[in-house]
């Protein structure tokens, strides 16, 4: 069964995929859960479906050089840093709450 997307005022969508978890979203695009939770009051943090779309907030995590790499299947921050010349180090530093094990698709990782 195909999910309906909420109404969402940014217009930005999370898919939900295996192993998601509300921690890991806010992570990803530099939110927090109570601002995940805000915007979603209907869902179960402790319940995320597979398919299922959140709304994500109107604002990007910041970065500086406003310059982003965004996450496609296969990537890590290694890939990442062998593609960009930009050490590994230096990515985490300008990505604060990253998990470097679990990036996301889609994804937006600060390029400093």
């Amino acid at each position: 069964m195909e999910q309906r997307r909420p109404p969402c005022p940014s217009g930005r969508y999370w898919l939900v995929e295996k192993g998601d978890t509300l921690y890991s979203i806010a992570a990803g695009v530099g939110s927090s859960v109570d601002e995940l939770m805000r915007l979603n009051p209907d869902v179960d943090p402790f319940n995320l479906r597979i398919g299922q779309f959140l709304c994500l907030p109107r604002e990007l995590p910041p970065c500086p050089s406003g310059l982003f790499w965004v996450v496609a299947p296969g990537d890590t921050l290694y890939l990442i840093s062998q593609a960009t010349g930009i050490s590994v180090d230096a990515l985490i530093a300008a990505n604060p709450g990253i998990d470097p094990g679990n990036l996301q698709v889609g994804q937006k990782i600060c390029l400093p």
